[in-house]
């Protein structure tokens, strides 16, 4: 598997996404159809993309993992279900690798640019949180015990939700950053879709959030992201270390890209699975 991965190098692309996503299809595809969700495009807002999805059920309250996932802002789904398209068990299996692990899986679709631009991906994970805080107990989760988990956009919106909330750490337990950007490196092209011109980018990406924050924080890369990937990796390390005096969390994936991050939970690699799994049992 990984020397599959190192050939498909550092690069971005739906070609590459397809490559992983074959990869791992003899192992995802089976947990797809053993564990279903226990409800189906719950609206925690009120556009049509503002849906989640939950799995795990039953016993006393478990810690919730709401996942958000990733698409360069532009594309993405939940999945999991009929109607999904090529998502198929995509992003749905961190669900129910949560669910498989005795938590409760929220996984969330959120506005896409460019007809929702910057701030509308924090917007929207603030509403999830706060739908989850309100009817996650009839699902058998605890609302006080509410973890993030995003990748690539996914944790961009994530870490932006700590920006924008003040009160944070009153809502959410801790939060895992998978490949994500903070604003340690320069804006991109496609990121102006989201953001807006470049005379915008310092003012909206959640450096600083991610620098300050006192929330239990869990970040992670991959052998094979991309070069500005691991330099946000890498420069948020830092920034936290001489800030804080010590490193938050961290992970890095050898043998993974920047697809196969998420899209490996659940499978017979464990090694990011059970650091999210201990990160959560830490702060629970």
């Amino acid at each position: 598997m990984k020397g599959t991965i190192a050939q498909l190098d550092t690069r971005l692309g739906p070609d590459v996404v397809a490559a992983v996503r074959a990869l791992y299809e003899p192992e995802q595809a089976p947990l797809a159809a053993e564990i279903a969700p226990v409800a189906l495009d719950c609206a925690y807002g009120p556009d049509p993309r503002n849906r989640l999805d939950l799995y795990g059920q039953g016993g006393d309250p478990r810690p919730v993992v709401l996942f958000v996932h990733g698409g360069g802002f532009l594309v993405g789904d939940k999945g999991g279900q009929a109607g999904a398209g090529e998502s198929g068990w995509t992003n749905a299996h961190v669900g129910r690798w949560a669910a498989a692990n005795g938590l409760i899986g929220a996984v969330m679709n959120y506005r896409l640019a460019p007809a929702h631009m910057w701030p509308s991906g924090a917007e929207d994970v603030s509403l999830a949180v706060e739908w989850l805080r309100a009817n996650v107990a009839g699902h058998g989760g605890d609302p006080d015990r509410i973890f993030l988990l995003g990748t690539s956009a996914g944790a961009v919106h994530v870490s932006a939700f700590l920006k924008a909330r003040e009160d944070h750490g009153k809502l959410v337990r801790g939060a895992a950053l998978l490949s994500g950007l903070y604003g340690f490196t320069p804006l991109d092209e496609r990121d102006m879709l989201y953001y807006g011109p470049q005379d915008c980018y310092d003012l909206r990406m959640p450096m600083g959030a991610v620098m300050a924050t006192s929330l239990p924080l869990m970040v992670a890369c991959a052998e094979f992201d991309p070069p500005r990937f691991q330099a946000e990796w890498a420069s948020l390390l830092q920034a936290r270390l001489g800030r804080h005096g010590h490193l938050p969390r961290a992970h890095y994936a050898s043998g993974h890209n920047h697809y196969s991050m998420a899209m490996h939970l659940g499978t017979s690699d464990r090694r990011l699975s059970d650091e999210l799994l201990s990160f959560f049992a830490d702060h629970s």
